[in-house]
């Protein structure tokens, strides 16, 4: 009985030695596990739950097996031009062969290392071989858009019209170079491009983005420059149409004007042609009634008129005298 209690101790012993040596380990949902005894691989664990291992000869290393993120720096890149632009790309990969990947990478630090490698090179290919416009673009849409309608909704024009004014003709017809790709088939292009080396760590490229593209700083000032030259262009003929606009405007406004002064010239001398008419009458019918006394009035109308600014010496027997040198004039 004693040896059996003995023999009972001993065996609880080893039982709590060998779990303290830990030989269950744990694979948790979204992990993967490769079991490792004496440098090489002895398992790939990759379902979840209680696994067992060797205690102390075994080494379990764990993976995500979930979609992991890659993000670049942005890079400064040559085009086919050699125009340099900024490319910031990201992509998304995973895990497909874990043995693999532990034998050629062993670490998710060293994958993103390898990933660093094979798509900056990539990126740096793809847009070396294409054009600014491949990068830039991603459709020609650019060409379909109707700026006459633009132009004269911000002129203020009546477009039914003016639908024939050739100020937009300039602008209207531009056409930009179609591009071929655009940069979603480049992302393709680069996708499958290092889809043939990522297999060889045992890596899934799910896909790259193009995450964003800028100009270089002198590119830039080119850009700006040409946009602000085609603007001026722009905002040249619209002053040059409201010039000629002007003009139109001030011919007519001077045609209405000599209208209105020659009508008004006309009207005033038709007035003054009838008030003179009356007052002849007038005046006519007044001198019938009494003929002396309206010579010697006129006389002296004139008399008032002309003597205050008379400077010569004349003969008091002119007849125009008569009514102040005269007995008829006293």
């Amino acid at each position: 009985m004693k040896n059996i209690r003995i023999i009972a101790i001993v065996v609880a012993v080893l039982i709590v030695l060998f779990l303290l040596m830990g030989p269950f380990f744990v694979v948790r949902e979204g992990e993967l596990a490769v079991v490792i005894r004496f440098g090489k691989i002895e398992k790939v664990v990759s379902t979840t739950g209680l696994k067992f291992k060797v205690p102390i000869v075994d080494q379990v290393t764990k993976y995500p097996k979930k979609i992991q993120s890659w993000d670049g720096d942005a890079e400064l890149l040559p085009t086919e031009e050699s125009q340099f632009i900024w490319v910031d790309a990201t992509a998304r990969w995973k895990i497909t062969d874990l043995k693999l990947f532990y034998e050629s990478v062993g670490t998710i630090t060293q994958a993103q290392s390898r990933l660093d490698d094979v798509i900056d090179s990539t990126i740096r290919n793809i847009i070396a071989r294409n054009s600014l416009k491949e990068a830039v673009r991603n459709s020609n849409i650019i060409n379909q858009i109707e700026r006459k309608d633009v132009f004269k909704t911000q002129a203020g024009i009546d477009k039914e019209k003016d639908e024939g004014t050739s100020i937009f003709s300039t602008f209207t017809d531009i056409k930009y170079d179609e591009i071929q790709e655009g940069r979603v088939k480049l992302s393709d292009f680069m996708l499958s491009e290092a889809r043939q080396v990522t297999p060889r760590y045992g890596i899934e490229l799910i896909d790259i983005i193009i995450r964003q593209i800028k100009y270089s700083d002198d590119l830039t000032r080119s850009v700006y420059n040409r946009m602000i030259k085609e603007r001026n262009q722009i905002a040249q003929a619209f002053r040059s149409e409201g010039e000629g606009e002007k003009a139109e405007w001030m011919g007519k406004l001077e045609k209405e004007l000599l209208s209105i002064q020659s009508n008004a010239e006309r009207q005033a001398k038709e007035i003054k042609a009838k008030a003179d008419a009356e007052s002849l009458v007038i005046r006519n019918r007044a001198y019938n009634r009494d003929t002396e006394f309206a010579d010697f009035w006129m006389a002296l109308v004139q008399y008032q008129k002309i003597l205050p600014k008379m400077k010569k010496i004349l003969t008091t027997d002119l007849e125009f005298f008569k009514f102040l040198y005269k007995k008829l004039g006293r």
